[in-house]
């Protein structure tokens, strides 16, 4: 009897501990999808009157990876996603946006080319744009325009 007894009590723990993975699991607050948000946006002034860069950072706190497919706004003809490698700068179609982690345009690397500008951006006003993304909903961002020579380190 005492065997048996054993069993039971090893088997028990096990389901208790399959059932309590099972509901944690599906006790996400994301379940299984990108939980996306925009921190850190600018625009540093530009000096042409046809063509601006943006910034920003993409956070996903969610549970699933996206990917970040293109970007629009009325202050501009087109708005491209251009990826830095080295010292090379290329034009591409999309970017990935990790599951909890970032998509960051930064200077030098990563940025927004927005191109045949409506009105050149000036220093306090904001661009609306519209990020679209394969899965999820897209995001609507007021990007604030800052400084020529704006340091996002620095605040200056």
């Amino acid at each position: 009897m005492r065997p048996i007894r054993s069993a039971r009590l090893v088997a028990v723990p096990a389901t208790a501990v399959a059932g309590a993975l099972l509901l944690a699991a599906c006790g996400s607050d994301t379940d299984g999808r990108a939980e996306l948000s925009v921190q850190a946006a600018y625009i540093p002034q530009p000096v042409s009157d046809t063509m601006a860069a943006g910034f920003l950072t993409i956070v996903n706190k969610g549970d699933a990876e996206d990917e970040l497919t293109s970007v629009t706004s009325p202050a501009a003809g087109q708005v491209t996603l251009h990826e830095t490698v080295g010292s090379s700068m290329e034009q591409v179609s999309s970017l990935d946006v990790p599951a909890h982690g970032r998509l960051v345009f930064k200077s030098g690397g990563n940025h927004l080319m927005f191109e045949m500008l409506k009105n050149k951006p000036v220093q306090g006003a904001t661009v609306t744009v519209r990020l679209h993304f394969a899965a999820s909903d897209p995001l609507e961002v007021e990007i604030p325009v800052k400084s020529a020579t704006y340091n996002p380190k620095t605040g200056h």
